[in-house]
C-alpha cells in the first residue's frame, strides 16, 4: 500500500525548501505580489519591502519554503516559517509557530499555489518538537489568504491583532495543533 499523500498534495505543485541560488528571485517574487495584491501601502518605498526582498536574512533565522511547478524549478510561491528564537516571531510565544511573508506568484494564482506552502507550514510545525500552535497575521484585505488559513483549520485571534504602523491594521490568526 502506498504511503498517503500530504494534507497539501497537489499534484502540479511540489514544497521544498528555499535554494540559495533562488534567494533573489524568491525576494523579487514576493515584493512582486504584495505590491500588485496593494499590500505595500508605500510602493517600492515602503519600508516593509526589503524585509521582503531579503530572502537570505529570513533563511539565516528561519525555514523558507517554495513552491515549484511540477518537480521543475519555476517559483510558484514561497513562505517563511519561524520557530521559536526566531527573530522573525512577531506575534508568537513559547511553544508558537509564525507563518509569516505567503507569497504566490500572480501567473500561479488561484492554482494551489498558497494552499500548499501554507499547508506544508503546519505540518512542519506539527513536526517542530514543542509547537502547540501556530499564529500569522495578515492585512485585513488578504482575502484569499484569509480562506486558505480557515480551510486549514486557522482561527481569528483578536487578541493579537495590531498595527506595525498607524492605519495598518494587522489581523491574527491561530491554529492549536
Amino acid at each position: 500500500m502506498a504511503p498517503a499523500a500530504p494534507a497539501w498534495h497537489n499534484p502540479h505543485v511540489d514544497i521544498r525548501e528555499v535554494r540559495p541560488a533562488e534567494y533573489t528571485a524568491l525576494g523579487d517574487l514576493t515584493v512582486d505580489s504584495y505590491l500588485r495584491g496593494g499590500f505595500l501601502i508605500g510602493g517600492l518605498q515602503d519600508g516593509y519591502t526589503p524585509r521582503l526582498r531579503d530572502v537570505a536574512e529570513r533563511a539565516a533565522s528561519a525555514t523558507v519554503l517554495v513552491a515549484v511547478e511540477g518537480e521543475g524549478d519555476r517559483l510558484l510561491g514561497g513562505v517563511t516559517i519561524a520557530f521559536q528564537g526566531s527573530p522573525l516571531m512577531e506575534l508568537g510565544g513559547d511553544g508558537d509557530a509564525e507563518i509569516r511573508m505567503l507569497a504566490v506568484a500572480p501567473e500561479a494564482a488561484g492554482k494551489g499555489a498558497g494552499s500548499a506552502l501554507a499547508a506544508a507550514c503546519v505540518e512542519r510545525a506539527r513536526a517542530e518538537a514543542g509547537t502547540k500552535r501556530i499564529v500569522l497575521c495578515s492585512q485585513r484585505e488578504m482575502t484569499t489568504a484569509h480562506r486558505i488559513y480557515r480551510r486549514l483549520g486557522f482561527e481569528r485571534e483578536p487578541s493579537l491583532d495590531w498595527e506595525p504602523l498607524p492605519g495598518v491594521p494587522l489581523w491574527a490568526f491561530s491554529l492549536a495543533l
